[in-house]
Parts: structure tokens; C-alpha cells; sequence
């Protein structure tokens, strides 16, 4: 006799329905390793819509009709957020010293557009707003940056613009003065970023498996960082050929350090450096 699967524990039956899901939504493969990590996920939201357990759960998903209303609640449970300020930081260097120039000197422009694609909480999208902030210091011009991503979770995040203070390590000192407020009560252990970046940066819900993007097609440097890695082949190039294709001629895709082999995938990209690109 087959004993039956603890209510707090998630069936082969159930994590085959949710990985195939999720693969088919987001380009998200999970392996049979990532079944824990998702049960563990999980559990949160079974209690806050008080079922009896995750099987009870997934049945309400896939067998009651539920799926469409939970759809992104799921997707923000199986998600990985991982970021920082200045995570990389070699990218944020070569945006300062090669990228900009380079692009501010074509044909004498004055506005740069930045994209960030799956920004997460949006500190790559605040990196990129100080560095550029800083930089028109020096020059006149403007910029401004978008941040995308698939969990409307971590949206609301970027859009609030608060981060604990401990999150601001990688940030230079001059910058913390400079970009980020604290609170007039000094136990308080947040800050939050100043309105002027707050202003330059949009952050919208979008899909890097959508068939088409609702983002401008002159944009000069593209962030997608330590997602590709996530898809399959196949899926891998179809992203990044959709995302050139919102370059502007001689624009820049910046991919994470794992992610350098992403030339073989898409042939035509011109290599700058391991992790950078070029159209």
C-alpha cells in the first residue's frame, strides 16, 4: 500500500504540474533539485490562503480553476531575487568609462535610455541612475532608465525605493550622501533613494517570453544579468535576439559573468569584453 504525501510536502505529480508551468510561462526550468526549495516557498502562501496543505493547494490551481487568478502570485513564489548595488561592478565601470563617451560622442547626442530587464528589488536600475547622475556632472545630457521585471512583488519593492542600510555596502560613500535619504529617527535602519534618481526611473511588469516588448527601440545599454542562465538554449537565443533588437545601432547587451558564452548562441553579437556586447 502507497502511504500518502504529507499535506506540508509537494507530490512528484504536483512539482511536475508547477515546473512545467512555470517553464512554459517564464523559461524557468526546475529540476528535481529545486523541489524543495519550491515546497519550502510555498508553504507561505498556503497559509495566508488558509488551505489545509500544498496539495490541496496545487488542486485548487489546476483542478478547480484557480490557475489564472494565482498565476502571478506562483510566479512571484518560484522567482529568484537575487541583486545588489553594484553587483559586477566592472559593467558599472565600462558604462562610465568606454560606454557613455562612446555613445554621447555618436553623432553628438544629449539623452541616454538604460534598460535593466529582470531588475528584481531595483538596484541595478538605481546603480545605473547614479553613475549616470554623477557623470552629468561633467557633461550636459540626459538619461533616462527602465527596469523590468516578472514578479510584481519585487516591483513594488523598486518602485518604493527603500532599502535597509546594510544593503548600501557596495555603494561608494559619496554616493550614500549623495542618493539616498535616512530617517529623522536614527534607530531606524532604512533609507530610501532620492527623488531625483526616483524620477528618472520607471519599473513595469513584463515578461522576457512574451513574443514582443512594450520597450522603445533606440535603447543604448541593456542590463540582463544572471537570468539567461535559467532558460534553455533555444529560449536563450530567441531573449537575446529580442532584446538587441530594442538597440539602437551600436547599443550594448551586459550579461551576467556565467552567462559570457551567450556569443555562440546568437552569432553576430560583437564581443567587447567577456561579459559585454555589442550590435
Amino acid at each position: 500500500m502507497i502511504s500518502a504525501v504529507p499535506a506540508t510536502q509537494l507530490s512528484d505529480r504536483h512539482f511536475r504540474s508547477i515546473a512545467q508551468l512555470i517553464e512554459s510561462q517564464v523559461g524557468i526550468k526546475l529540476p528535481a533539485a529545486k523541489r524543495l526549495m519550491l515546497e519550502g516557498r510555498l508553504h507561505k502562501r498556503v497559509r495566508a490562503l488558509n488551505f489545509s496543505g500544498i496539495g490541496e493547494y496545487v488542486d485548487n490551481l489546476f483542478e478547480q480553476g484557480q490557475l489564472e487568478l494565482e498565476l502571478t502570485h506562483l510566479i512571484d513564489v518560484v522567482t529568484t531575487n537575487k541583486t545588489d548595488f553594484f553587483r559586477e561592478p566592472s559593467h558599472f565601470v565600462f558604462m562610465k568609462d568606454v560606454a557613455v563617451p562612446e555613445l554621447l560622442k555618436a553623432r553628438g547626442r544629449k539623452d541616454l535610455k538604460v534598460w535593466s530587464a529582470a531588475c528584481s528589488m531595483g538596484m541595478e536600475a538605481y546603480t545605473a541612475a547614479m553613475v549616470l547622475d554623477d557623470m552629468t556632472r561633467g557633461r550636459t545630457f540626459q538619461y533616462r532608465i527602465l527596469g523590468t521585471d516578472i514578479s510584481t512583488a519585487v516591483l513594488a519593492l523598486a518602485k518604493a525605493a527603500i532599502y535597509t542600510h546594510d544593503a548600501l555596502a557596495p555603494v561608494p560613500a559619496e554616493f550614500i550622501k549623495r542618493y539616498f535619504l535616512r530617517s529623522r529617527d536614527r534607530t531606524c535602519t532604512e533609507v530610501r533613494v532620492v527623488p531625483e534618481l526616483r524620477r528618472m526611473t520607471n519599473f513595469m511588469r513584463m515578461n522576457l517570453m512574451d513574443s514582443s516588448y512594450p520597450v522603445d527601440r533606440d535603447v543604448d545599454i541593456i542590463f540582463c544579468r544572471n537570468v539567461l542562465i535559467y532558460f534553455e538554449r533555444e529560449t536563450q537565443r530567441k531573449v537575446i535576439e529580442q532584446l538587441c533588437s530594442h538597440l539602437r545601432p551600436g547599443g550594448y547587451l551586459m550579461v551576467g559573468h556565467s552567462e559570457s558564452m551567450i556569443h555562440s548562441v546568437v552569432p553576430g553579437l560583437k564581443q567587447v569584453q567577456p561579459t559585454i556586447f555589442r550590435v
